[in-house]
């Protein structure tokens, strides 16, 4: 039976003491609807509450809540229990503290989402392996540090982690290490890292599915530092006396600058593989003139317009010929280049080998 998770917005007078009262009444008459409640967390800041339920659907889960005190979801997602514990660290109720007659549980789901992204900034060493080497010692270097500073790990690719923290503090202080880790050697990897904020349930279909997004889409504009967002910011604001850090290695992005980037991205996501995207689109879609389309992405992410998406298709083109995606020619129209011996003199510009050497690699692999 699939399992979701809901979110109710209450009025400012809501305390977690009548949270918990109306979570035992869902549990009085869940059987009525074959439903079965795991626990519920409570954001009194925010004034969220976001219970954790086994129903046949999203409909009986509402009856439920309906019929035991009128508090319908204002919305609710079908989740993965292994996937919210990753994120909040618990699927069941914490051990009830005091005498009280219920539990009472004043845990608010709000967390600090690190992506991590490895990126390849060269190939040369295809030959003897060495760079899977370089990757395989980075990523248990960068596992042993987040286990550290008290970071789930909710998921792991070969170039990504995604990871979850409850504290900024912690968040903060082991990404400026991990950003680090690379800084002694000449290794032919790059770390970007993203930090976000945010609640599991929103309008989106997926758990913390905007919050993930914007945190990616902040390494895509990582300059050699670590860039979190507007709302992080404001948080190690509030920690910083507490916490020795080096603001020079931290970029916090503005709201209007959050904003553009979304948009940024939102157009490059949707129109990269197409051959006769150009400036112009980008200047249309985006409402800037071509000048201050050219100053603003410079600004933001240290590249021209050109160099953007000229890097956003490398990188996806790597990953399709890591894949075994098609041949070099399919692989260059696929990822919106218009001539294939353009797209192998920009990989090879970029990563140090052809795109036929690298692919002839992973079919060897």
């Amino acid at each position: 039976m699939p399992i979701f998770m809901d979110r109710h917005d209450v009025s400012d007078t809501v305390t977690a003491e009548q949270v918990a009262h109306l979570h035992q009444e869902d549990l009085k008459v869940q059987h009525k609807f074959n439903c079965k409640g795991f626990t519920y967390w409570f954001d009194d800041k925010r004034k969220m509450a976001f219970c954790l339920v086994e129903a046949p659907n999203k409909e009986s889960l509402e009856a439920m809540h309906d019929e035991a005190h009128g508090q319908v979801p204002h919305s609710i997602i079908e989740v993965d229990n292994r996937i919210v514990e990753s994120f909040l660290g618990r699927i069941k109720d914490p051990e009830k503290s005091g005498n009280e007659e219920f539990n009472i549980i004043n845990d608010p789901p709000f967390r600090i989402l690190m992506v991590i992204v490895t990126k390849t900034l060269s190939l040369r060493s295809l030959s003897d392996n060495s760079l899977d080497l370089v990757i395989k010692n980075l990523h248990t270097d960068i596992s042993n540090m987040l286990e550290g500073y008290r970071g789930r790990v909710v998921k792991h690719k070969t170039d990504y982690f995604l990871v979850s923290f409850d504290s900024v503090s912690n968040a903060i202080v082991s990404a400026l290490k991990i950003q680090n880790l690379l800084s002694a050697s000449n290794s032919d990897l790059k770390i970007n890292i993203g930090i976000n904020s945010g609640i599991p349930v929103t309008e989106n279909k997926e758990i913390f599915e905007d919050t993930i997004k914007l945190a990616e889409r902040l390494c895509w504009i990582s300059k050699g530092k670590v860039v979190v967002s507007n709302e992080v910011g404001e948080l190690l604001e509030n920690e910083i006396l507490n916490t020795p850090l080096d603001k020079n290695q931290i970029d916090v992005i503005n709201e209007k600058d959050e904003n553009f980037l979304n948009s940024l991205m939102d157009f490059t996501e949707r129109e990269w593989m197409n051959t006769l995207l150009t400036v112009d689109n980008f200047s249309r879609f985006l409402g800037y003139s071509k000048p201050q389309l050219y100053r603003k992405v410079i600004s933001l992410t240290g590249k021209s317009i050109n160099s953007f998406i000229k890097d956003y298709r490398l990188n996806n083109a790597l990953k399709m010929l890591c894949r075994n995606k098609g041949n070099v020619s399919e692989i260059a129209f696929e990822s919106g280049f218009n001539s294939p011996a353009y797209f192998s003199k920009c990989f090879h510009e970029t990563y140090g080998v052809l795109p036929s050497a690298y692919l002839r690699k992973t079919i060897d692999i």
